[in-house]
């Protein structure tokens, strides 16, 4: 099995996994750090994907709570159906009696020679020709530390404050530092960098917490780097909507995503 970005664990139960949390997987300020949500769902499709046997078809996360670093998150997988070409499931994500996220997917492959795509990758720059995404935080360790990302629409940080981009829409290179494979389990990370674009979309230093991220597969190809099209829908009451499209460098769309998020606008003293 490929090496994980992640430091998900086996038990002698098939259908149950654990990931300790330590700041590598984390984000947040500092003294306040939490698991990326991004990790959570990642962590869940891979248990899904070993428990089963199966690649990922779609899954959808519901974000319940935070974990810490020193805990550990135990993952447990149902299979409720088992079909000849796919498998339903879902996991729960808890640490000790707390419930930290919860995770329902379909698994499977058929055999079929149809494939098409109607969904076009924007025409951008080369990851190479972009600029870096310096995080608001400029944060030295942590997941956001992990992460290369580069910017081929859109701005970062509060180079963003007064210049909102009026489609909404942000256009990121990413790829994992650390040379990790791009698979269903790593697209379920870069998807929960929805947030990023809600401050573009405002022209305000603003992101937020996930509630939710729904992942769907179409086919997945090998590549260096993955085209992050954010597309933010709306925003109102404190809450806002998002969706991204997934691209390989060739163009092939991968996956898709979307979520809602509690929007968070960082004042100057979270900025100092």
């Amino acid at each position: 099995m490929d090496k994980l970005f992640f430091d998900l664990r086996p038990t002698h139960n098939p259908h149950r996994w654990y990931l300790p949390v330590d700041p590598s997987i984390c984000v947040g300020p500092p003294g306040s750090l939490f698991m990326f949500g991004g990790v959570g769902m990642a962590s869940a499709v891979a248990a899904l994907e070993r428990t089963t046997g199966r690649p990922l078809i779609w899954a959808t996360a519901q974000y319940l709570g935070f974990a810490r670093p020193g805990s550990v998150v135990d993952i447990d997988v149902w299979t409720p159906v088992q079909g000849k070409y796919n498998t339903q499931a879902n996991t729960k994500g808890h640490v000790d009696d707390k419930e930290i996220i919860s995770v329902s997917a379909a698994l499977g492959s058929r055999p079929s020679e149809i494939s098409g795509q109607w969904s076009e990758a924007p025409v951008v720059p080369p990851p190479e020709d972009c600029e870096p995404s310096n995080h608001w935080r400029a944060a030295t360790e942590g997941l956001h530390s992990r992460m290369e990302v580069r910017i081929a629409k859109g701005r970062s940080g509060v180079d963003r404050i007064g210049n909102p981009e009026p489609d909404g829409r942000t256009l990121l290179w990413a790829r994992p530092r650390e040379g990790f494979a791009i698979d269903a389990s790593m697209l379920a990370v870069m998807a929960d960098f929805v947030p990023q674009g809600v401050g573009n979309a405002l022209g305000k230093n603003a992101g937020g917490n996930s509630l939710d991220n729904t992942l769907r597969i179409r086919r997945i190809v090998p590549t260096d780097w993955v085209l992050c099209d954010i597309r933010i829908s709306g925003v109102y009451g404190g809450f806002g909507h998002g969706s991204m499209h997934l691209y390989a460098q060739d163009g092939e769309l991968m996956a898709t995503a979307s979520q809602s998020l509690i929007v968070r606008v960082r004042d100057s003293a979270e900025d100092r």
